[in-house]
This record gives C-alpha cells, structure tokens and sequence, in this order.
C-alpha cells in the first residue's frame, strides 16, 4: 500500500471520534404520591435511576416493585418538575459505596453524603451496599461479655459480643439517652449509630447531648429524619448495617445503634402499601416481618474469629403496647429485650429499665454462674417487692411472714440505687458482681 494512503489512514483514526453509546430510556407515565410508574425499559427490582425533571435538573429514584410492563419507583430525594413523559436513565451495574476510617466522626445521610457541613474524602475501599448474613454454621459463637457502661445492663443484663438485643419502650422514657450513655462509655472500638425516622431536632440534640464529643469521635452516624422519603429511611438503616459489618471485618468490635427499628417498618409498611401488597397485622404488611429479619440477621458476629458487631434496636411500644406486632416480631428474633416503662422515669428512676421484664439470652454463656446466680437472686427481690409496693405505704404488708419478702422491703433502696445511674457517671463491666454483692448484703 502507498505510504501517502497508509499516512492518510493513520491520521483519520487519530482523528475519529467513536459515536455515542446507546442509552435506553424509559418514560415517566404516571405519579402517585410518592409512586412513580415508568414504562418503556426493562428495570430489575432495587436498581437506581434518574428520572429527568423540569429545568434540567434529575431525580434519583429506585425500583420497588413492577406489574407486567410497568415499573415501580420511588425516589430517595424530594420530588419537584416531574412531568408526563420524562425520560428514565437505568443506573447500570451494583451499587457500591467507599468504608473507611474516613466516616469515623462524620454525620452523614443514606447516600453517604455530609451533613455536618464539612466535605467527605474519596478515600476508603469500595464495597457493596448490600450483603447477605453469614452461614449460621460458620458464625463465632458469643463467648465474650462486652461492657457498655451502664450498671443495671452489665450486671443484670450483661451484653455479648455479637448480641443483638432491642430496647422496647414508649415515647419520652430515656431510650435516646440510653443510647447516648452506651456510645460514650462502651468498651467497642467503633460505633455506628443510625437515627431512622425520627424528629429532624432530636438528630442534633443527640450528637451534641446525648453524644457528645468524645463519643463521636470513634462513631459514624447515618441520619434520615421522618420527613424524608421511606425508601431513604430504608436505605439509611441499610447503610449504618454496611458500615458496621465493613469494620466488623477488619478485626474490630462494633457497637451498632439503630433507633428505631419500629420506624425502618413503619417506611416499609409505607411502600408496600403504595404498590399494593395488601395488609396483615394492624395494617403491616407481610413483608415488612420478612425484612426485619433479614435487617436483624446482619448484625451479630461473622465468620472470623477476630471482630464482632453488637447491636441495640430501640422499638418503639405505641401507647406502651408491649403487644404491638413490631414489637412482638423483634421481641422473637432478637437475642434479648431490656424493657423501659414510664412508671419508673415518672418517678425519677434513670435509666428506667424493668430488670423483671428485660432479659440477655446469652448472659448465661459470657459470665461465671457465681455472677450469675446472684443476678437472679437480685432480680427475685426485686420482683417481690413489686409485689407489696402499693401495700407498704398503706400499711397492708406486714413484716415477719415471709423472709424472702422482708428481705427484698429491706434491700430495695440499695436495689435501686445500684439500677440508676447519672448521665455521665461510668460503672465499669470489672466492678459489677461487687456492685451485685453490695446490694445484696454479702461478703465478696
């Protein structure tokens, strides 16, 4: 060949620019409420998309669900300019995210952007958001008690490595500054804590008071207040369960915050609802159960045997109802419940747990059975003076007739000194069988 024509070819493919590549797009056909119909392209459940909106802006959308031809979404941020026939961008391939020492002491939101006004490093290893739970076979047994720094919980309720346990209560009883109390004094290396639907004010006021700096600072919180769409509530509690699994593998031992778990079925009850799976229990929708499962079995402790992820789901108990069905469904896959009622915060008693009606199903695998006899001689006392405390002031009980009831009159303040505790006051996991033997008047 001429080298003049080979120079030529040579030069026009330097030059040639390689046409666009063929994008398929859908359209937007229909909007109800927070339902978006979309036809015209093939979507498979849990993809993202962008849904093109008035001005040149974009809305970010998810697939939840489909019938024949039509797709379900529902969008992760407000919705605002949609219009008949916008164009739907599918997101191509699995959606992952950037875990690193990086988050530590950052408040962020479920697409892991800032909202602590400062900007968020590209640093980090990228993961998938989404995992499945580990053969339950192959798991790490609990073998190890971990210290959260609240008296009536270590001593009474001592928590294992790789537990997960619920904190059922109503509204306004101490559940944030419970929570707050854990974060700051606990023995874990990192937190993760994840504020789900709740008020926009309580997020701040639980980082500057009930977190504080110091607990912060080895802490990563996902926030996704109540007016935020469902599905972002969902993806929030997804991403703080990501988070915490991510460190879980690097060898370290996680404490995992969510509250609430009543909420994260509250947001799916919504989107069940909207695409027209029909409800069971009190209006919730057999699916919301199935994913409380699937969320819950994430936590707890994976296949190595360095690292552990416990875990705290706050329940939100409507009216106290301790038979509400989210309630009564955590209460049967959890690993223990420590129940918080209003009569002891109405009368002071901080933090205001119900030792008889919480318990640790793995207490009995993470302490000597000296520890752990007399937790359960304490808690019998502390049941049978439930049982004369209306009579007392009314004079109704008398003394001499049963030694086990004059003994549990006689130890109750010490009973109840040792339950409650200050906000800032720290009780070490070391000090709590003598803090069990000074209550009960024994000798160490």
């Amino acid at each position: 060949m001429d080298s003049r024509l080979q120079q030529a070819l040579s030069s026009a493919l330097d030059d040639f620019e390689p046409a666009p590549g063929f994008r398929h797009y859908g359209r937007l056909v229909r909007v109800t409420g927070l339902t978006l119909e979309v036809v015209g392209c093939q979507l498979v459940m849990g993809q993202r998309c962008r849904v093109d909106c008035a001005g040149g802006a974009t809305l970010l959308a998810e697939v939840v669900g489909f019938n024949r031809d039509v797709s379900y979404l529902m969008p992760l941020q407000p919705m605002s300019g949609l219009y008949a026939g916008a164009r739907v961008l599918p997101i191509p391939g699995e959606e992952t995210i950037r875990v690193g020492d990086h988050l530590l002491g950052r408040v962020l939101d479920g697409l892991l952007q800032p909202l602590d006004g400062r900007p968020l490093a590209e640093a980090g290893e990228r993961v998938s958001l989404m995992s499945s739970p580990p053969n339950p076979l192959l798991r790490t047994p609990v073998r190890e008690p971990l210290d959260v720094g609240v008296r009536a919980i270590n001593g009474l309720l001592t928590v294992g490595k790789g537990q997960r346990l619920g904190l059922f209560a109503g509204s306004g009883v101490g559940k944030s500054m419970l929570l707050g109390m854990m974060t700051r004094n606990t023995t874990a290396q990192i937190v993760v804590v994840g504020l789900i639907g709740e008020r926009g004010r309580e997020v701040r006021e639980f980082i500057e008071h009930s977190l504080g700096s110091e607990g912060l600072a080895r802490a990563v919180v996902i926030a996704a207040p109540a007016d935020q769409s469902p599905l972002m509530r969902l993806r929030a509690a997804q991403l703080c369960h990501r988070i915490a699994e991510y460190f879980r593998e690097q060898g370290q031992d996680v404490l995992l915050l969510m509250d609430s778990l009543t909420r994260y079925a509250q947001a799916q009850r919504e989107i069940a609802l909207a695409i027209g799976e029909p409800p069971a229990t009190r209006g919730y929708p057999p699916s919301v159960f199935s994913m409380l499962t699937q969320l819950v079995e994430r936590a707890g402790n994976g296949m190595a045997p360095n690292g552990s992820l416990s875990a705290f789901y706050t329940v939100l108990a409507e009216g106290d109802d301790q038979q509400d069905p989210v309630v009564d469904a955590a209460r049967a896959i959890l690993d223990g419940h420590i129940v918080l009622t209003r009569r002891l915060a109405e009368e002071g008693h901080y933090p205001a747990i119900d030792i008889g009606a919480s318990v640790s199903r793995v207490m009995p695998q993470v302490v000597p059975a000296e520890w752990q006899s007399l937790a359960v001689t304490l808690r019998q006392l502390w049941g049978r003076y439930q049982q004369v405390r209306e009579l007392l002031p009314l004079g109704g009980y008398q003394a001499g007739a049963d030694p086990q009831m004059d003994e549990a009159v006689q130890r109750y303040p010490a009973i109840a000194a040792l339950l409650q505790q200050g906000i800032h006051e720290v009780t070490p996991l070391a000090d709590a069988p003598a803090g069990l033997r000074q209550a009960l008047g024994r000798q160490g």
